[in-house]
């Protein structure tokens, strides 16, 4: 379907296929096409391939697809990617520029839908862009979400294709704007955000600029020199800044730079950092200076002379979102009076009980007042976080001393004008899942209005920056067939972070930040970085004219060999370099290598390098004085032709002889049937390499023959016995082998750039105490040599042991090592698990006994990737028998349905759930809580809600703890004597969110209840109430209804309750959807913990640990 000529009158297309529909609808934006697009994908069970696409649909000329992983890419989470249909078949160049939100739909409720949004320039090197970690596999099969309906699962997708002209992308935020914005790393929009706000608070540059540093201290692990050269670049630089080495001083690591965090919490713990850096220095106390304002807690005695105060300090404030129009209902409600009376008086020194009033004033507010709205906010209903998109209103000008100064505490200063001016508004644009952050700041408090959208900033209206951030509802601003005009939809973008200066400190906070505020020695250290990033870029852009040569030496061999490298002869990035004109005569650049490293030109011969068909870099032959006419390039070119180099770079060796003096002598000539070849010494009683010189050999002569002169390079006696090896590859595997001494090289196929290791032939005696006995011995254990970092499993964040291993060790010798350095007696009770190299974090599950061969299938995870990390635990039994047990965690709960233990139950797998119950009651010990010769069962339980009673006899082995929660109690006397017509009734308890469909959320514990076929709920409340041991006030709040498939009846206490369930006593309360239901308010008030964690499972919060 074209996308030209499309208005807004025109009918959607859909599109049908056998397993999905589809829904496009095409609207003109602003400044481009946007299209909408619906994604029906049924039997979502049955996806099998890991990842799958939806149809095509078009967008502004350009066919767009949704990529999904149904399973995740390589993570816990649901991934879900735009993607550029038809991108292998665009021309070379093609690019198009777009915004996306794409969006999980709750079939049950708009609050969990999952919204997540996007800009990517889209182009043939990333043709799809989207979010691997979309939302957590555990909500989407979350059957209380809706989510999946009937095996369905609903995908909108929104794009919005810019119509960018090349001014877009010549656009000069400096130029425009006078700013220059941040370059986001991936996830760090929110950190940019925060980071331009506090950047354009003059006083705190200024007071960052005063931090004391040293010319030795490094950006990437100095905090305070890491926001100096930020806030220097964003004030004197032309391009957008990278923020990599404030990340870095952070100890932050790739994963976190792709991890969003909260602005509020970055806010908090950057300050706190930077208040410890402070200390002792000339701006100790800044940030209370700025930021610091006091609020003083007080409770009143109503009747009696008392009262009680607690003066707090705070740097930023929470203020409600949810039920209050703007700021001043915020701050109402902040300072609102509780009444402290009836059961809930205060306890007053020297007065008992005591009716009183509790509340909060404010002793003064601080210069620059930081605004945290709470727009996330966890709901208990529904069990999960949700974003409150209301309508909430910010004046430019916030006059805390309105109401005679009814914020402020009866002694707080009066003196002071509480008058702030609006500085700058952090907005959240997406849902509770992620979104995007970007920031306007008014930096002058005059006037015009920026936004600072990471790289790009920009000039904006004052009602851009305030009142369209407002939140709320609007109007759908491209009406059409599927959206009238009268369709309206709630804002996702809205101020979250507010930041108000006090207008009788403005002159002080907003002060003129100079060159003179930033340290010399800074100013000469960032004047040299830019410097050197400005050559490098000269560089760069003229790189097309040079050639790169890397000249290797002997000097590089003698120092890499044996400690940097062990094989081959040298690493080329770590060697010499010269930046060579292609046109330059190579005896031209003979000339400069004499000059820089003194040796003469006639002192110089020079072998190009071969790679090898085995994958092995040697020298392979001479530059003869004739083809010193030759420009670099023609060396290059013909280096490439008759060596097979294909590198970008020259690679040379610089072969130079030097006399007793050590000075460079004339090259000797190299006679015909002459080789080059390269010899190192191994020494095996300390297991060391080295590299010990050069010779030219005739290829008719024996290795015996060459047998003094190998000697007298390593320093041994003439006549000393070696042991000869050519080493020839070491991938795949290490080829090391023997040489004959009696045999000619021609015989052993040596050849120009060969290495011979060699070693003295020692006795069988001496042998013993060697490691590694000879040189195809430690070749093999360097090729396999890995050095691992254990840590415990309890702390997955820390390295405890660090040891030298072999890639070829089996589980048992890598235990039994890990176990001697942990001086643990039995390395059979150490249990290890991989580490993931994704989600920084140990794997769910630990490796089983012999499930691993060699400590690389260890190592090894996704694609091939080496990790250096394993976890471990020390266990109480050996791992094996620990294997051939089933573990499960069990509570007890009493018969007020309360949790009052828990246990750990191992038995053999092959046991039943009698064993189960039999080996709880022995660990329970007897007494009050299992009295003797008492009845128990086990439950399994989910979401506050029965699933299953085991049968005694029932198998363990398949039996799940992790998703389930196993629950043991006694049998009540009342069911053990049931009568044939008595019924046995599942009793849960649930509230409703009537704002919300009236969505019924079960909580707390779940119980049978047995109930006579004549009894009515009045009876039955009585016994509840008993059971439960309610107070009478409370129970009276209490509702009671029959629920089916999540729809309650509510019942009268007249009504006979068997009526309502026909199922007989043998059916333990029948199908789980059917059910008393006992409606009442949660007091508990918490997230429950989730039955669907992995073994492991790890929050990560904010951390600066510089």
């Amino acid at each position: 379907m074209a996308s030209e000529g499309i208005n807004e009158n025109d009918n959607p297309a859909i599109i049908e296929g056998p397993d999905e529909a589809m829904v496009v609808d095409l609207k003109p934006a602003d400044d481009g096409l946007e299209g909408s697009f619906i994604w029906k994908l049924n039997d979502f069970s049955k996806i099998k391939n890991r990842m799958h696409y939806s149809e095509p649909f078009n967008v502004a000329g350009f066919s767009w697809r949704v990529l999904m992983f149904p399973k995740g890419n390589n993570t816990s989470h649901l991934s879900l990617y735009l993607d550029v249909a038809n991108s292998s078949e665009l021309p070379y160049n093609w690019s198009r520029y777009a915004h996306f939100k794409l969006v999980i739909k709750s079939q049950f409720d708009e609050k969990y839908d999952v919204v997540k949004d996007a800009n990517h320039h889209f182009n043939a090197r990333e043709s799809d862009w989207g979010f691997t970690q979309f939302m957590l596999l555990n909500d989407l099969h979350d059957q209380h979400k809706g989510f999946i309906v009937n095996d369905q699962v609903n995908i909108h997708a929104f794009v919005t294709v810019k119509k960018l002209d090349n001014t877009f992308y010549m656009y000069d935020s400096k130029k425009e704007t006078g700013f220059v914005g941040l370059k986001n790393q991936g996830a760090t929009c929110y950190m940019n955000s925060l980071l331009q706000t506090l950047f354009h608070i003059p006083y705190f540059r200024k007071a960052v600029y005063h931090m004391p540093t040293t010319e030795e201290d490094v950006a990437s692990t100095n905090i305070p020199l890491a926001l100096q050269s930020l806030f220097y670049k964003v004030q004197f630089h032309d391009q957008s800044v990278a923020t990599k080495d404030l990340t870095r001083s952070f100890g932050w690591d790739a994963n976190d730079s792709f991890m969003q965090h909260d602005v509020q919490e970055l806010n908090r713990v950057l300050c706190d950092k930077l208040e410890e850096k402070m200390k002792s220095t000339t701006v100790e106390g800044t940030i209370q200076h700025l930021f610091e304002g006091h609020i003083v807690n007080y409770i009143e005695c109503m009747n009696v002379e008392y009262k009680s105060t607690r003066k707090e300090p705070f740097l930023d404030l929470q203020l409600d979102v949810k039920g209050c129009k703007d700021i001043y209902d915020s701050f109402d409600k902040y300072v609102e009076i509780e009444e402290l009376a009836g059961d809930n008086k205060y306890r007053a020194e020297g007065h008992g009980l005591q009716d009183a009033k509790k509340g909060v004033l404010f002793q003064d507010f601080p210069p620059v007042l930081e605004l945290q709205l709470k727009r996330f906010e966890y709901d208990f209903q529904r069990d999960s976080m949700v974003k409150i998109n209301e309508r909430y209103e910010f004046p430019q000008l916030l006059d805390l001393d309105v109401g005679n100064h009814k914020y402020l505490n009866a002694d707080a200063d009066k003196s002071v004008r509480n008058l702030y001016e609006l500085h700058s508004v952090l907005v959240h644009s997406g849902g509770v899942h992620g979104g995007h952050y970007y920031a306007f700041v008014r930096p002058t408090l005059e006037g015009q209005w920026y936004k600072f959208d990471d790289e790009r900033v920009t000039k904006e209206t004052e009602a851009k920056a305030t009142e369209d951030q407002f939140g709320g509802e609007d109007e759908n601003p491209h009406p059409g067939i599927n959206n009238p005009p009268t369709f309206k939809y709630t804002k996702s973008s809205n101020a979250y972070m507010l930041v108000y200066i006090r207008k009788e400190d403005t002159d002080r906070i907003m002060c003129p930040v100079t060159n003179d505020d930033i340290a010399l020695h800074l100013q000469q250290r960032f004047k040299r970085e830019q410097e050197e990033k400005e050559r490098k870029k000269k560089d760069k852009s003229e790189a097309h004219l040079f050639t790169i040569l890397k000249v290797a030496r002997d000097a590089d061999f003698k120092l890499q060999i044996g400690t940097e490298t062990y094989f081959d002869l040298v690493e080329h990035d770590k060697v010499k370099t010269f930046r060579v004109r292609k046109e330059t005569p190579f005896g031209k650049f003979k000339e400069q290598v004499a000059e820089e490293l003194g040796i003469p030109v006639q002192c110089q011969r020079y072998w190009q390098w071969a790679k090898r068909q085995n994958h092995t870099y040697r020298p392979n032959r001479p530059i003869l004085p004739a083809e010193d006419s030759l420009t670099v390039l023609q060396v290059k070119e013909q280096a490439s032709t008759h060596a097979k180099n294909t590198g970008m770079d020259l690679k040379l060796y610089l072969e130079e002889y030097y006399g007793p003096d050590n000075i460079p002598r004339p090259l000797p000539l190299i006679n015909k049937g002459d080789i080059l070849l390269f010899f190192k010494l191994y020494d095996p009683a300390t297991s060391t390499l080295s590299y010990v010189g050069k010779m030219f050999a005739n290829m008719n002569a024996r290795m015996m023959d060459l047998t003094e002169d190998i000697n007298r390079m390593a320093g041994f006696p003439a006549q000393e016995e070696l042991l000869l090896f050519e080493e020839i590859k070491f991938e795949p595997n290490v080829m090391c082998e023997t040489i004959d001494r009696r045999t000619t090289l021609s015989r052993c196929q040596l050849e120009d750039g060969d290495i011979i290791c060699f070693q003295k032939n020692t006795s069988a005696e001496d042998q013993i105490a060697f490691s590694h006995k000879s040189v195809p011995d430690f070749l093999e254990y360097i090729r396999h040599r890995q050095v691992v970092h254990f840590r415990r499993l309890d702390k997955p964040k820390d390295d405890d042991i660090t040891l030298e291993l072999s890639k070829q060790h089996t589980y048992e010798e890598v235990t039994a090592k890990l176990a001697a350095q942990l001086e643990l007696s039995d390395p059979a009770l150490l249990r290890l698990t991989a580490h993931n190299g994704y989600s920084q974090q140990p794997r769910p599950q630990p490796f089983k006994h012999y499930s691993v061969e060699r400590l690389h299938d260890m190592l090894v995870h996704c694609h091939q990737q080496m990790s250096d990390i394993l976890y471990y635990e020390i266990l109480d039994i050996p791992l094996p028998e620990l294997e051939r047990l089933k573990i499960l965690k069990v509570a007890f709960h009493n018969h007020k349905t309360e949790q009052v233990e828990e246990q750990q139950v191992r038995l053999p797998k092959e046991s039943c759930v009698e064993d189960v119950l039999t080996t709880f009651r022995e660990k329970m010990g007897g007494g009050d809580l299992v009295p003797e010769g008492r009845e128990l069962r086990m439950l399994e339980v989910c979401y506050s809600r029965i699933y299953k009673v085991f049968q005694a006899n029932e198998k363990i082995e398949a039996i799940n703890d992790q998703y389930w929660t196993l629950r043991v109690e006694e049998v009540p006397q009342e069911e053990r004597d049931m009568a044939p017509t008595d019924r046995l009734i599942n009793m849960y308890h649930f509230s409703r969110d009537t704002s919300h469909n009236a969505v019924v959320h079960n909580f707390g514990e779940p119980f049978f209840l047995r109930v006579a076929e004549t009894e009515t709920l009045g009876e039955v409340k009585i016994r509840i109430r008993a059971k439960l041991e309610i107070t009478e006030e409370e129970f009276a709040k209490w509702k009671f209804a029959f629920v089916a498939l999540g729809r309650p009846e509510y019942l009268a206490d007249s009504d006979t309750i068997t009526d309502r369930f026909a199922i007989s006593k043998r059916e333990w309360g029948g199908q789980w959807e059917n059910y008393l239901g006992l409606e009442h308010e949660d007091k508990e008030k918490r997230r429950p913990a989730s039955n669907h964690n992995t073994r492991y499972n790890y929050e990560k919060p904010v951390k600066i640990h510089g």
